[in-house]
């Protein structure tokens, strides 16, 4: 099954984005290859600027205390066992305190490495960061796998503390799904969310059997799916004649 995941709200579209790259930056530092490792550092930069967003920072520790304070409710629950409870609420004040004791934007520190700063501000030309634009940076391609890892793992590290809660809070975020089974007739499927609920990410499990791909539309108050198909010359057409079967997640 292909999972697709549409977010209701733009808190949550950060979110996304962010573990895309950050899922991205570990494949590729893990690799051996300088070219892997050029594009590792620009991800580390698409990060950077990703959680630049003044509030990000203020919107993941009120998210982290939020769910704190309901997990706290859970004490004295029976079926609740204290000790991996007590666990949890630990690891959600290991990712707040880092959190909010990293002064400033995260990744700030890199901005002060000028090195990383040149490339950065080469990267962004087609073919800025030939050897002859950036010496340093061609010999630091050339260097041992090992070290270059060990460089690409440092400069990760200045963003640890922003990557934690993020990782900790969609996957609270993705437990709280409802799963459901629905039918979309002539390539469409709608439904009404209901209002005693905010839900905060939709996550659509297609068969990729079915060579239909998804697109999601939504808000608070019901969210659509359109099937399309690709035609032979690569457009997107609306799959019209498509009875298709597929699961749904509603996460609040």
């Amino acid at each position: 099954m292909i999972l697709y995941e549409y977010p209701f709200n733009e808190r949550i579209r950060t979110y996304l984005r962010l573990e895309h790259l950050l899922r991205r930056l570990a494949e590729l530092v893990s690799r051996t290859h300088p070219l892997d490792h050029h594009y590792a550092i620009q991800t580390l930069f698409e990060i950077v600027d990703v959680g630049a967003r003044a509030d990000l920072k203020t919107e993941i520790l009120k998210d982290l205390e939020r769910h704190k304070q309901i997990f706290n409710g859970y004490r004295g629950n029976p079926a609740i066992s204290e000790a991996a409870l007590d666990q949890f609420i630990a690891r959600i004040d290991t990712c707040y305190a880092a959190l909010r004791d990293d002064e400033g934007k995260a990744g700030h520190a890199l901005a002060g490495n000028e090195w990383l700063t040149a490339i950065r501000n080469r990267i962004a030309i087609p073919g800025g960061t030939c050897e002859f634009d950036l010496p340093a940076y061609h010999d630091w391609q050339h260097r041992p796998v090992e070290q270059r890892q060990a460089d690409l793992a440092r400069w990760a590290g200045e963003i640890a503390c922003l990557a934690e809660p993020v990782h900790l809070l969609l996957r609270l975020l993705r437990e709280s799904g409802l799963a459901q089974k629905v039918y979309a007739t002539h390539g469409q499927y709608q439904q009404s969310l209901p209002q005693s609920r905010t839900f905060q990410l939709l996550r659509v499990w297609l068969d990729p059997a079915l060579q239909l791909i998804p697109e999601i539309s939504g808000n608070r108050l019901l969210f659509s799916v359109r099937l399309l198909r690709r035609t032979d010359d690569g457009r997107l057409e609306h799959a019209a004649d498509a009875e298709a079967e597929f699961e749904v997640h509603l996460c609040a």
